[in-house]
């Protein structure tokens, strides 16, 4: 089904296009070229690994797909929006309708259950059984036993899993993961590999994520190599 999938859309707008995006961020020691003309292409339903080592970019460059930074030039499109156009809060609205991120340090709210920080996206967008759906994501992660838990009263894994779900509740065309497994012991991250690409598969988003890890890599459609902020020959 995959296959079929990436058939058809590679006769489609890609759902990335990236053209000379550069990305200039301030610091102490004055002005940082973090991204240096990066031109990519992302087609529906692909599966992507970006690699590279520490301040390559990596993250950044997530963070510009997701509408998180502003390009400091160049053209950025993404479900056919150009996020170089789009006010902050056209920004927000572009991401929760078409983007899901997680994040090596999870990112729940604390004082919300895991139910309640699934349950936001659905909130936030108006939809009425928000709850009701996001016990049933939940269980699709295997944490219906764990509806009532605060962040704080579970693991790693099961921390992970619940921002897995909130990133898919409501499925998004785009999923973002920025080193995923990077805070999981290697049979926790293990399973939380294998419950990402099952979810990419099951909801036919486009998977796009930043690792460290070859092996978590090479399970992607294409892997993209990144140095000193430009895309590896």
């Amino acid at each position: 089904m995959k296959d079929l999938r990436r058939m058809s859309s590679s006769h489609s707008q890609p759902l990335i296009r990236l053209r000379g995006v550069t990305l200039n961020l301030a610091s102490l020691a004055g002005q940082v070229n973090v991204l240096r003309g990066i031109d990519l292409e992302v087609n529906d339903g692909e599966t992507i690994g970006i690699v590279g080592p520490s301040g390559s970019g990596k993250s950044s460059l997530l963070m510009v797909l997701g509408g998180l930074e502003q390009a400091s030039g160049g053209e950025v499109q993404v479900a056919g929006h150009d996020l170089t156009a789009l006010s902050e809060d056209q920004l927000a609205r572009m991401r929760r309708d078409h983007v899901g991120i997680v994040f090596q340090s999870f990112q729940l709210i604390p004082t919300m259950t895991a139910l309640e920080n699934v349950a936001v996206p659905l909130e936030l967008a108006g939809i009425p059984d928000a709850l009701d759906r996001a016990e049933a994501e939940l269980r699709a992660v295997g944490l219906g036993h764990r509806l009532d838990h605060y962040p704080g009263q579970m693991s790693g894994g099961e921390q992970q899993r619940v921002a897995l779900a909130r990133a898919v509740i409501a499925r998004p065309r785009l999923l973002l993961a920025d080193e995923p497994t990077g805070n999981l012991d290697g049979a926790t991250g293990a399973d939380i590999t294998d419950l990402m690409f099952d979810l990419h598969q099951r909801h036919g988003s486009t998977l796009v994520l930043v690792t460290h890890d070859p092996a978590l890599a090479a399970r992607c459609d294409r892997v993209v190599r990144l140095a000193d902020g430009r895309v590896a020959s």
